[in-house]
């Protein structure tokens, strides 16, 4: 059974610009892709300021993106992370919440997601806290999925590192007190996960009391360290024999909106062709369908260098790659030439540290 496909939009960094999401949403939507969620970190309004109201101008442009989603048969929904709320959520929280909830539903929502992540947690009731108010969203929220993201979505150790030690059976009591219809999403053994097994989301199916809405983060490129590579390459280890365990299965996209549809189109080939499936030629196809034949067989011969090597290790490499693809008039080209430039660096200060 193939996972419901879809993109969650949810990097640190440059934010993609609205003709771009409209045109990889259009793109991807000819490809299997079905929900798209709009959830950047750097959208405050989502996030440290959530109480306030997006500007006019941004709200009408959220709304005009919803419109265009629907449209072409693909859910839109918004990622809201109000930062710290499990802390103290008292009257006036709740009055904002739900203030901030019916901002949100006049957008026009078929999914929220709620983002417990990237926040301090080692709390030891912090499961039937977030569970509250999981609930009280979902009651005050016209979208008809609800998703939420607890704040340990992997079985990584590098969250207990930055954001504090986990409780004891957090995803466990979790799962037994959220409600059956919503969603959890789940990105792994790792944050970056290089692989899923179905016996590892079989597993966390057991602890959640549902199957994980998969929070993939592949291509996303959007750390210190990430930034310096474009993920380029096919979805490996993500078998077919995954899309029975899974509820959906989200990507998060790479900072460069054209290429990242490169990899997006492996992943629908990955679950279309099952065993067939081979990350080589799937590349090639998926590349010749975004850049063309022509631009396609050229990345293809630099994705060593691209992908792999980074910017800080191509030495003089990185003006001969510059002059090869400036002289290009794809777009696709010209996210080559402005990651080459630097545009998508991130730094440290970038990042959340807890």
């Amino acid at each position: 059974m193939n996972a419901e496909l879809g993109i969650i939009e949810g990097y640190y960094g440059k934010p993609w610009n609205w003709e771009a999401r409209r045109e990889t949403v259009t793109f991807l939507a000819s490809h299997e892709y079905r929900f798209f969620l709009y959830a950047p970190k750097f959208d405050g309004f989502l996030r440290e300021r959530w109480m306030e109201d997006h500007p006019r101008e941004t709200f009408e442009a959220l709304r005009s993106f919803s419109r265009h989603c629907r449209g072409i048969g693909v859910r839109f929904g918004v990622g809201l992370s109000p930062l710290n709320i499990f802390r103290d959520f008292n009257a006036e929280a709740r009055k904002r919440l739900s203030g901030k909830l019916a901002a949100l539903d006049e957008i026009g929502l078929d999914d929220l997601a709620l983002l417990f992540d990237d926040m301090r947690g080692n709390m030891p009731d912090l499961a039937a806290r977030q569970v509250e108010i999981a609930h009280f969203v979902a009651a005050h929220s016209k979208a008809t999925r609800l998703i939420v993201c607890p704040s340990y979505y992997t079985d990584d150790p590098l969250l207990d590192r930055i954001f504090g030690q986990r409780p004891v059976n957090y995803l466990e009591d979790f799962g037994n007190a959220l409600a059956s219809e919503i969603k959890v999403f789940w990105t792994g053994e790792e944050v970056c996960s290089r692989e899923y097994s179905p016996g590892h989301l079989a597993r966390v199916s057991e602890q959640l009391r549902r199957k994980p809405f998969l929070w993939d983060n592949y291509p996303v490129n959007d750390g210190p360290r990430m930034s310096r590579y474009l993920c380029l390459r096919a979805f490996t280890g993500r078998p077919a024999a995954i899309g029975e365990k899974l509820a959906a299965h989200a990507v998060n996209p790479a900072l460069q909106p054209v290429l990242t549809r490169i990899p997006a189109l492996t992943l629908a080939e990955s679950y279309r062709k099952g065993e067939s499936y081979q990350y080589g030629a799937a590349f090639l196809r998926a590349a010749t369908a975004v850049l063309g034949a022509e631009l396609a067989a050229q990345v293809q011969r630099d994705l060593l260098l691209l992908n792999d090597s980074g910017l800080d290790r191509l030495g003089e490499r990185a003006a001969k790659l510059r002059a090869r693809y400036a002289a290009l008039s794809h777009p696709g080209a010209r996210e080559i030439v402005a990651w080459l430039d630097g545009t998508w660096r991130i730094g440290g200060e970038d990042m959340p540290t807890g």
